[in-house]
């Protein structure tokens, strides 16, 4: 079994910067992908990035390429979601997930997930 939690959110301006964390614990995170997702009032979940635990090979959607950097530290069993020039279109409630199964843009794929942090960007 793996247990997510997330930290790091808060309310912030545009252009702005946060970085989220997602510690893992339970079973052995080698052979897992770690991904972030989002969802805004009366929104689908959104895939943002995900990381392969063992190799660090990353994904982004292209709504957040080149402005958020998915990343892990190995040791500290820890995923991180780097995030810069904020806008207020980035307001959501942010997940990390994790599957033992290949990387997805799918919440379905994800067996385990965090209980979410917000996020909130004022213009």
């Amino acid at each position: 079994q793996v247990q997510l939690a997330e930290s790091g959110g808060g309310s912030v301006q545009a252009g702005d910067s946060l970085r989220l964390s997602c510690a893992a614990s339970g079973r052995t995170f080698s052979a897992v992908v770690m991904g972030w997702f989002r969802q805004a009032p009366g929104k689908e979940r959104e895939f943002l990035a995900a990381i392969k635990w063992s190799d660090v090979s990353t994904y982004y959607a292209d709504s957040v390429k080149g402005r958020f950097t998915i990343s892990r530290d190995y040791a500290k069993n820890t995923g991180y979601l780097q995030m810069n020039t904020l806008r207020p279109e980035d307001t959501a409630l942010y997940y990390c997930a994790a599957t033992k199964l290949a990387y997805s843009t799918s919440m379905r794929a994800y067996e385990y997930w965090g209980q979410g942090t917000q996020v909130t960007v004022s213009s």
